[in-house]
């Protein structure tokens, strides 16, 4: 018979082998860590509910104070198009809110109206106005405003630009690289590639005359166009010293053949990626979460050199720890794709992959228009904007 204190209920949190306001190793791991199994990746869930760990008496709930001691941006690399940098001590959920800011809700100017005056090209009218809208325009969206429909094109508002080419060859013969014999022309040597670098920005707005203006118009007035510019955009302080182009010249837009033309012009207006892609700023924004690579077991000799080779990335390293042995290390953990190839088979007690949930490797590749680092502050405004928002609401 069993006594009374045996059959005593006594609380889990008073358990010996649990501490009181410190969840267990493998809660904890299960909490800040997404094991990457030889299947699939498990525990991959946020466990953000303030309760979750209550009957052993913890407290999940978030503080400001702690994240603001545990949030940190660390920039790895700064190119002029490129950034990658660390996310650490934050949610999963902010990070994906930047990414979709930076893809979708950040402004851009992009070319929306394409006048066409000749076009004898191959390429349609409007293929041509397509690959236009997508070339990326160098220029800060933040001097120009929104352009509603009511709006009529004005120096704030809309960029023009101007592009003519003609390709002026004709036929004739050419000598044979190969043979040396005179023959007919070859295509390569016909054919005027356009490229993005054609593009004229007129600063002045639009030289195409409206066609409802009447014949008895004053000559001394100025002719009305399609937009109503009350002064030169290079008058601008902003773009005195700053002219307006495409980012990247060597754009191909179209191949002339013989005596073809191309005449337009082209308005650019201010919009957002959500609208059309054409106006995102990013080429990509991405994260991933930070890889981490541990040794259950110390490697050594000819197992160590073995499991150098097994990863195609290089993620570790052999180190001589003396009288002839060698151990192996974890070397380069950012370099993980997660291809699984150290933990396969019996490897799997040896290496433990796993991810870090509150610490995310980020990259912003930018079209042209800002630069990376400009466009992750222009993001953190938009958040805490709705942010603000949201706190207006409820409260």
């Amino acid at each position: 018979m069993s006594s009374g204190k045996s059959s005593q209920k006594i609380p889990v949190w008073d358990l010996p082998d649990l501490p009181k306001g410190e969840l267990p190793p493998h809660l904890e791991l299960q909490r800040t860590r997404v094991s990457c199994t030889s299947d699939a990746p498990i525990h991959t869930e946020s466990i953000q509910y303030s309760g979750a760990y209550a009957s052993i008496g913890v407290d999940n709930s978030l503080r400001l104070s702690e994240f603001r001691k545990n949030f940190k941006v660390e920039v790895i690399s700064l190119s002029e198009d490129d950034m990658e940098f660390d996310l650490t001590g934050i949610d999963v959920t902010i990070a994906n809110a930047l990414r979709r800011i930076l893809i979708a809700e950040l402004p851009t100017m992009a070319i929306e109206k394409v006048f066409i005056a000749k076009n004898t090209s191959v390429v349609q009218d409007e293929v041509l106005s397509h690959t236009l809208g997508l070339v990326p325009l160098k220029v800060d969206p933040r001097h120009f405003n929104y352009m509603s429909e009511k709006d009529e094109p004005n120096e704030k508002n809309t960029i023009v630009f101007k592009l003519h080419a003609r390709n002026e060859k004709g036929g004739g013969t050419t000598q044979c690289p190969i043979t040396g014999k005179k023959e007919g022309p070859y295509i390569d040597e016909l054919y005027k590639k356009v490229r993005s670098k054609k593009l004229k920005w007129l600063p002045n707005g639009s030289e195409i005359k409206l066609s409802t203006e009447k014949s008895n118009q004053d000559s001394t007035s100025k002719p009305k166009t399609y937009t109503s510019f009350s002064c030169s955009q290079d008058s601008m302080p902003e773009f005195a010293n700053n002219p307006i182009a495409a980012k990247h010249g060597n754009i191909l837009l179209a191949k002339l053949g013989p005596k073809q033309e191309i005449e337009l012009e082209a308005h650019a207006v201010k919009g957002m990626g959500k609208t059309h892609a054409k106006w995102s700023p990013v080429g990509t924004a991405w994260y991933r979460m930070l890889p981490e690579i541990v040794l259950l077991e110390e490697i050594v000799d000819e197992k160590a050199e073995e499991l150098v080779k097994k990863c195609p990335k290089k993620v570790f390293d052999i180190e001589d720890i003396g009288k002839g042995c060698k151990r192996a290390t974890v070397a380069r953990p950012r370099s993980c794709t997660l291809c699984r190839e150290c933990i396969k088979g019996d490897w799997k007690k040896l290496v433990a992959v796993r991810r870090v949930k509150d610490h995310f490797i980020f990259k912003i590749e930018s079209t042209g228009a800002l630069p990376p680092e400009v466009l992750f502050t222009e993001a953190v405004k938009i958040l805490e904007d709705k942010c603000e928002r949201v706190i207006s609401e409820v409260s």
